[in-house]
């Protein structure tokens, strides 16, 4: 199987051709995407930090910034066991496209830790997230880079970075990051914009096949805040959420769940009644597949007993190449995660927004800015997928590449 970075590049490739038509300079064409395979910097650092116990403990860090021709650096923070240099550099990557598929004026970064973050005290994780913040200050910023919570981090790790950076710089600079409490500068509606903008997105391809929601079925894989406010948002727009499962297994009842009622469970037992595993919830007879985990759910093994007639991907990276070409051969639409979970970023765009005009607004608002975006994206997107007679990943990529390639040469870089 491919590394998440070479599987990357390949989605890169894939497009290739379809720009050519669209560059008279070919040799301008090859030489940005010669110089999109890789990032502009990728920073490493050995973090070590006092344990409770009065030990010393280093935990291996690292910042990739992608491409910046179209804006500030942008991107999460994850602290994982899993955590790679590879896994760095293809999420900053498939952020830098996420921005340009939407529209805002980010490029794209990525950050993470090695580390279980379940075996530190609180105490512990406040140090190790201290000293992750001094690592990046001398080269994260609001016009520089802007981090953000990703897989294990949240808001009050986000509030621990600012302080120590602020410390370092010896300025207020709420923008710096995103993702913060609300009472430090965090955006309203910021919780739930990933959810939110998936369900933007999938009622605009609804519309757009001409279907009707109350008849679709959605099986959901993956309970977490993006899992748990798509599932919840999309029954309140009508859809029926027949499964959604965590990393212990699912439930499913095809006449509909009610996810309220099962957050209530999970944080009273610590999981799911469990009636399917996950590798079940992946083959259920519904319309809408959404995979909201980790990356690469959907494989060349388990492609093959995907039935639904959408994926759509609210999570990164979910789908493998090898396994998207047989979904495609299947007649199954893929809307890509560069798409379908972008309203998390619009929402922290939006954070940063209100945070350099120390102007805030309401929740109401923020949603009301956030539809248009996603909306506006599909739309784009779909009427790419037509002109080209593309698959909907490479209609997004092809439009994404195409927008900041346009800013490289505007630029001067090739």
């Amino acid at each position: 199987m491919l590394s998440a970075f070479d599987s990357a590049k390949k989605q890169l490739d894939q497009v290739v051709l379809l720009l050519e038509g669209e560059y008279q300079d070919r040799e301008k064409l090859h030489k940005a995407i010669g110089l999109l395979k890789k990032p502009q910097n990728f920073y490493r650092k050995a973090l070590k930090i006092k344990l409770d116990d009065g030990k010393n403990a280093s935990f291996p860090a690292f910042r990739c910034q992608y491409n910046n021709a179209r804006g500030p650096f942008k991107g999460g923070i994850r602290f994982h066991p899993n955590v790679s240099e590879d896994e760095m550099k293809a999420l900053a990557f498939w952020m830098t496209v996420k921005c340009a598929v939407v529209g805002i004026p980010y490029g794209g970064s990525k950050g993470g830790v090695i580390v279980d973050p379940s075996a530190l005290s609180s105490a512990e994780l406040k140090r190790l997230a201290n000293k992750y913040a001094e690592f990046i200050t001398p080269f994260v910023g609001p016009w520089i880079d802007v981090p953000a919570p990703d897989v294990n981090t949240n808001g009050q790790i986000m509030a621990w970075m600012l302080e120590t950076y602020e410390k370092k710089i010896g300025t207020h600079a709420p923008a710096a990051f995103t993702g913060k409490p609300i009472a430090l500068g965090g955006s309203q509606g910021r919780e739930e914009a990933t959810g939110l903008g998936g369900v933007f997105v999938l009622e605009e391809y609804v519309k757009s096949k001409k279907l009707k929601v109350k008849s679709l079925t959605i099986a959901v894989q993956g309970f977490g805040n993006v899992g748990y406010w798509f599932a919840k948002l999309a029954g309140e727009a009508g859809f029926r959420v027949a499964a959604i499962s965590d990393s212990s297994g699912g439930i499913y009842d095809k006449k509909g769940l009610d996810i309220d009622e099962i957050a209530k469970i999970k944080e009273k037992k610590g999981s799911l009644r469990i009636n399917i595993t996950n590798e079940e919830l992946l083959g259920l007879d519904v319309d809408v597949l959404v995979p909201a985990a980790l990356e690469n759910a959907i494989q060349k093994p388990n492609a093959k007993n995907i039935k639904a007639k959408l994926v759509l991907e609210m999570a990164n990276g979910p789908t493998t190449p090898e396994a998207e070409e047989i979904l495609f051969k299947a007649g199954i639409d893929v809307i890509p995660d560069v798409l379908a979970n972008a309203g998390g970023v619009t929402v922290s765009y939006f954070e940063w927004v209100q945070n350099l005009h120390g102007y805030y607004w309401t929740k109401e608002e923020v949603d009301k800015k956030l539809k248009p975006i996603m909306t506006s994206a599909f739309n784009d997107i779909q009427q790419a997928v037509e002109d080209k007679k593309a698959p909907y990943r490479k209609a997004a990529y092809f439009l994404a590449v195409k927008r900041i390639i346009d800013a490289m040469i505007l630029r001067g870089r090739v």
